[in-house]
């Protein structure tokens, strides 16, 4: 089994995103966890997969709406979806998110 994590930075205020709702889906758009980030913007119960391609899906708009950002109708980004695919080990998967850009990385 290989290994899954990520965490959302927000780059506008310089701190951990909590609160980010959090999707992962399989290949064939199954949903195999929904959950959101913790105070440390870390999306725990993330589980194991199998070498595959998924997709990571991040709620960028409802967060920044819910901190108080004014964001246009719709949103310049909302949902943030990451296509990637793994072969074995531990992936970690950030995303560095403002309202207007994101950026991610396979990390460490």
């Amino acid at each position: 089994m290989t290994s899954l994590s990520t965490h959302v930075l927000d780059t506008a205020h310089g701190r951990p995103a909590a609160g980010v709702a959090v999707r992962l889906l399989g290949a064939d758009g199954a949903e195999l966890f929904a959950g959101e980030t913790n105070a440390d913007g870390r999306c725990p119960g993330l589980p194991p997969v199998t070498a595959g391609r998924y997709r990571l899906e991040f709620a960028a708009g409802a967060y920044f709406r819910g901190q108080g950002v004014a964001l246009a109708d719709p949103p310049f980004l909302d949902v943030i979806g990451l296509d990637f695919g793994i072969t074995e080990g531990h992936y970690h998967v950030p995303l560095l998110v403002s309202p207007y850009s994101y950026s991610t990385y396979r990390g460490s």
